[in-house]
This record gives structure tokens, C-alpha cells and sequence, in this order.
């Protein structure tokens, strides 16, 4: 069940980071692999930085979606 829970956070969580940065999106999966590896990069993030989300869905999307905002933004650098 752990793992639908990642798939479903991390499609929610790389949809509504597609949508912060003026994307689209990039698909289902797409948005599945972006927001699930959003969700371990957000989760470090705000560690370094001492910040702490509230537990459950809530927090999860939006930890999930701020790490994806990152790989995000560090894709459009790089493809400049």
C-alpha cells in the first residue's frame, strides 16, 4: 500500500509543480517520477534547512511538490 501512496502523492505533487513553473506537466508518468524523486529531494531540502511540514497527505504533496519545483527549475537552467 506504501507504494501506491508514493505513486499517488508523487503524481499529485509533480502535477502541481508542473503547474508552478508554468508547465503543463509532462504526462502521467512523467509527473509520477518527477514528483517521487521531488518527494526525496524536498525531503532533504528541508532538513538542510531545518523546516518541518506538517505530517500526512497535506504535507507530503506539498514537500513532494516543492522538490519537484527544484529538479524543475535546475532542468530549465541546464537546457538553456
Amino acid at each position: 500500500m506504501s507504494l501506491l501512496y508514493s505513486l499517488l502523492i508523487g503524481a499529485i505533487a509533480g502535477w502541481l509543480a508542473g503547474k508552478l513553473m508554468k508547465g503543463g506537466g509532462f504526462g502521467l508518468l512523467l509527473n509520477i517520477i518527477i514528483g517521487v524523486i521531488g518527494g526525496f529531494v524536498g525531503n532533504w531540502l528541508f532538513a538542510k534547512l531545518n523546516i518541518s511540514l506538517s505530517n500526512g497527505i497535506i504535507g507530503d504533496i506539498l514537500t513532494g511538490a516543492v522538490g519537484a519545483s527544484v529538479i524543475l527549475f535546475i532542468a530549465g537552467l541546464v537546457k538553456k
